[in-house]
């Protein structure tokens, strides 16, 4: 199933029972199905149909629906009552007779006693197959758009997800080098700070404050240590790829997703002790805002 955005276009038309009836469809993107129908006043009977067919087919965005109507000018519209017509005629004659003075009765007056004409109206029915027909024409067309704005997306997400793993790999390769250091240089500090005020005013042997420094170096380690939150970001991006491929209605999940992958970064530039760790933990929020944004377009 292909992933599709909530950004699409499509417009289709065919002739009804009513005439020749043109629909246009519009959406952009939105948290839930939101609906607009603005109908020629002769299709309004069709909207609870219209709104029925499009929430079956969509899930997410604003869409706009516009359906005009052109009557068939080559369309009998109307048959003439016969029978009402020669019985008005008659009345008019009586009714001369008696008053010479009455005015006849025009050809507009006769069209519009009510009676004289008789509407054609179509087969309902019918009607609601021929709407169901154009709106299956439509929906086509409209499905096919977004889901070629919805491929552009994820291929754009893809590559960010390259770049994700890029910066993490990196990093992960650098990061033994970047803790032994910082571990050296801390352990350098604290030795050349606290080794002559321990070993002047307590009991403990130089060994003995060695070892302490050491220990509180390994606990600072394993505070600004990382390998955690990488290791959870490169299972989000395989996540987002799985859900790219799995397609269908998939921005809600990659929402998500993208949440705990800036969840992950955050904790990521929050632990930095390295210009370097800083610096992927910034570029990883780009990123991910990046990809952020784009899957607020996706259904």
């Amino acid at each position: 199933m292909a992933v599709s955005s909530m950004t699409g276009y499509a417009v289709a038309s065919a002739p009804t029972g009513l005439g020749t009836v043109t629909v246009e469809c519009r959406s952009v993107n939105s948290r839930f199905l939101d609906l607009t129908l603005r109908l020629a006043e002769d299709l309004r009977f069709a909207e609870p149909l219209i709104r029925e067919i499009l929430q079956k087919s969509l899930a997410r965005g604003k869409v706009e629906i516009r359906a005009s109507l052109t009557p068939d000018e080559n369309a009998a519209p109307a048959t003439i009552n016969r029978a009402l017509l020669a019985r008005l005629a008659e009345m008019q004659r009586t009714v001369r007779e008696v008053v010479p003075s009455a005015r006849e009765l025009s050809v507009s007056d006769l069209l519009h006693t009510p009676g004289v004409v008789i509407s054609n109206a179509p087969d309902q029915d019918e009607l609601e197959k021929e709407i169901r027909a154009l709106f299956a024409q439509l929906l086509d067309s409209f499905k096919a758009s977004r889901e070629r704005e919805g491929g552009a997306l994820a291929d754009i997400l893809l590559t960010n997800c390259n770049q994700i793993e890029e910066h993490v790999t990196n990093l992960q390769k650098e990061l033994p080098a970047i803790l032994a250091h910082i571990q050296g240089k801390l352990e350098e500090r604290l030795e050349d700070a606290l080794s002559g005020v321990l070993t002047a005013k307590s009991s403990l042997t130089k060994e003995e404050v060695v070892e302490r420094i050491r220990q509180e170096v390994t606990l600072y380690a394993v505070r600004m240590d990382v390998e955690e939150e990488m290791n959870r970001l490169l299972t989000h991006v395989a996540e987002v790829r799985r859900i790219l491929k799995t397609g269908g209605a998939v921005g809600r999940r990659l929402d998500f997703v993208v949440q705990e992958m800036n969840r992950e970064a955050n904790t990521l530039g929050s632990k930095a002790a390295a210009v370097e760790m800083t610096n992927t933990a910034l570029t990883l929020k780009v990123v991910i805002e990046q990809m952020r944004e784009q899957i607020q377009n996706l259904e």
